[in-house]
């Protein structure tokens, strides 16, 4: 079992992190800590060498603050992941959410700023790590224009199947989380997505597939359970197969 999304390094966890991770390290093979903000990417570094060869960082920016970042800003992070760039598994999470963010301004800023991340992760081909919430397609639209970006995940994928079928085309690969767990919504999407491009993650500490509670990458086991419920598949097939999906696009 591999967590491809968590925040370990958010303060939820600054009273028992040890444990979770211990707890984490029972059953899952590796996790991938998403980097949210400059100071969070510093810290899922540190993570990952606190954990090596269990956590792995990606960096990114979080687009519900990108929507008022500055180019100052900007320059700093991608000189940041530009001094971490072989330590790092994917440039993310980065996208747009448009769930949130209603004003045009700030939703073309979000735009923006992630065109700027795609062609910093296609120049130096890396994996993206994306975060879209009501931009699945646009996002989609823009990513796909970049030829030379070795993998893309699209985090906690929630757009339309009509979408996810294009991304399935395109190679790239959706993360089903707890969600699935209770949203009808989400199982009949993953019912039709194929297993081959499907990764599995928690987004701890939120999204609990019990609505309310605080999430772990432990937990994750759930998200499986729940895949191969609905897909009427052996839990042991899904898990390998996401598993191997997980190390091949992180290359871990």
């Amino acid at each position: 079992m591999i967590d491809t999304h968590c925040h370990l390094d958010f303060e939820d966890f600054n009273k028992d992190r040890d444990e979770v991770i211990k707890r984490a390290k029972k059953n899952l093979t590796a996790l991938i800590n998403s980097g949210t903000s400059f100071e969070g990417n510093i810290k899922a570094l540190q993570l990952s060498k606190d954990y090596k060869d269990f956590i792995y960082p990606s960096f990114g920016f979080h687009p519900l603050q990108s929507a008022n970042m500055s180019n100052e800003d900007l320059d700093r992070v991608l000189l940041q992941v530009t001094e971490h760039l072989d330590e790092i598994v994917a440039i993310g999470e980065v996208g747009m959410d448009f769930f949130y963010v209603k004003d045009k301004f700030q939703r073309d800023r979000q735009i923006d700023i992630f065109k700027k991340f795609c062609d910093f992760a296609n120049e130096h081909q890396k994996q993206v790590l994306i975060h879209c919430r009501d931009a699945e397609k646009k996002a989609f639209n823009i990513i796909s224009q970049f030829e030379a970006i070795p993998n893309v995940i699209f985090h906690c994928y929630s757009g339309s199947l009509k979408t996810a079928k294009k991304i399935e085309n395109m190679g790239y690969f959706m993360s089903a989380s707890g969600m699935i767990n209770y949203s009808k919504k989400h199982q009949e999407l993953f019912t039709e997505i194929s297993l081959e491009n499907i990764l599995t993650e928690t987004d701890s500490p939120y999204l609990h597939p019990i609505r309310g509670e605080r999430n772990e990458p432990s937990f994750v086991k759930l998200v499986i359970d729940k895949i191969a419920e609905i897909k009427e598949i052996d839990f042991s097939v899904v898990n390998k197969t996401t598993e191997n999906n997980a190390k091949k696009v992180f290359n871990i």
